[in-house]
């Protein structure tokens, strides 16, 4: 089963895994010590995140490093569009029933 990025950021850890590699690549025990959990949890995650196409790995002597594509975050930005437009359009409506508000007032 082909996995997306849906499903790499729908668990917390996973998403708190992408935060901290955002910046900086990390081995699986460095992600490890951020977390109250063990090192095969935090490898079942990253794993998860390699079958969604989030990572990018990086061998340095015997370590793994990962780093986030970022460039898959497009897909969910792109998906968080429409809301977006959505969300403007209820706040401009807002603005202009607060605005007539304020202005019968006076």
């Amino acid at each position: 089963m082909k996995r997306d990025v849906f499903q790499a950021i729908s668990d917390p850890t996973r998403r708190a895994i992408l935060t901290l590699i955002a910046t900086q690549a990390m081995t699986p025990n460095i992600l490890a010590a951020h977390f109250d959990t063990t090192r095969q949890a935090i490898s079942k995650h990253i794993k998860i995140l390699n079958e969604c196409e989030m990572l990018q790995q990086k061998k340095a002597g015997r370590e793994i490093y990962y780093q986030l594509k970022i460039d898959k975050m497009k897909e969910i930005d792109t998906w968080l569009e429409q809301f977006r437009r959505i969300w403007e359009d209820r706040f401009s409506q807002l603005d202009e029933v607060l605005s007539n508000i304020k202005n019968k007032s006076k």
